[in-house]
């Protein structure tokens, strides 16, 4: 007879009981941590700061926040997020449990907040540098981008394509998060990204400093066929829909890239990538 495995030495059989990954209330297991950081990487939360005190003291010193993660029915924090509010900081309603599965401590008081992997720039800022540089602007705005891989790729695309900086909505968009710092490999040291209010806000702002607007688009032309030597903002779409309807209104000219596979379309870095170095190609 074969011998089992594993021997419970009062009954003399195979021990059923679970591995401890899977024992009910076994929250302190090593299998248990080691879950709850594989769950906080994926998400790209490092930086979190947990609890209100240290939520509200963050908001009050000025330093730069990503987001802020409330827990649905949280009571008592109007003034924390009159405070987020007034700082441009993004707020985010989540379920009760998510907080719980990011949380470091344990004692989260239904509020996090994500601190910025590097701090936000303004427009002036990134056209600045194209100043310094003597360098007609070049710049992608990023309309409702919200995969942090995807984000930070494009930013370093722009730094390494010779860009200027990169502008990201303050709403409905990934943020300056550990997942976007690891994926722009470096390039958030260089360059600048700039938080605004709202795309049609951004548009209009780069659009008096004379700065032409050109939305990716499927539709639009084809982008061997139009002039990049100039000042210019590319605008990548969001994953899966693409340009809103009312920013490529507000664009100056629709932008496409040939495409002659099977598939319908790039992703959102890879067709910033071929637009930067269009760009560039005609920069010389």
């Amino acid at each position: 007879m074969e011998k089992p495995r594993y021997t419970n030495k009062k009954t003399g059989g195979r021990d059923r009981r679970p591995y401890p990954k899977d024992r009910p209330g076994r929250t302190g297991s090593a299998f248990a941590a080691m879950e709850q950081l594989e769950s906080r990487e994926t998400a790209g939360d490092a930086g979190l700061i947990e609890g209100r005190n240290a939520v509200w003291e963050a908001l009050q010193s000025g330093r730069q926040l990503d987001k802020i993660l409330i827990a649905q029915g949280a009571q008592n924090l109007g003034h924390i997020l009159a405070a987020a509010r007034a700082a441009g900081v993004a707020i985010q309603e989540c379920d009760r449990r998510k907080l719980d599965k990011l949380s470091v401590t344990g004692a989260h008081q239904g509020i996090m907040a994500q601190g910025a992997a590097a701090e936000y720039k303004t427009i002036d800022d990134i056209l600045a540098l194209a100043a310094a540089r003597g360098e007609k602007p070049l710049l992608v705005l990023c309309d409702g981008l919200t995969d942090p891989h995807n984000l930070g790729a494009i930013i370093r695309s722009c730094e390494v394509l010779g860009g200027h900086g990169v502008v990201v909505p303050r709403h409905r968009s990934a943020g300056l998060n550990a997942a976007c710092a690891k994926a722009a490999a470096g390039a958030l040291e260089h360059l600048p990204v700039a938080k605004c209010a709202n795309m049609s806000t951004a548009i209009s702002e780069l659009k008096e400093k004379g700065v032409f607007i050109l939305a990716a688009d499927m539709g639009g032309q084809a982008a061997a066929s139009i002039d990049f030597d100039m000042p210019c903002a590319i605008v990548i779409g969001a994953e899966g829909s693409g340009v809103s309807e009312g920013v490529r209104k507000a664009a100056d000219l629709t932008v496409s890239i040939p495409q002659k596979g099977a598939i319908q379309s790039l992703n959102a870095s890879n067709a910033a990538a071929i637009l930067l170095y269009e760009a560039v190609r005609q920069r010389g």
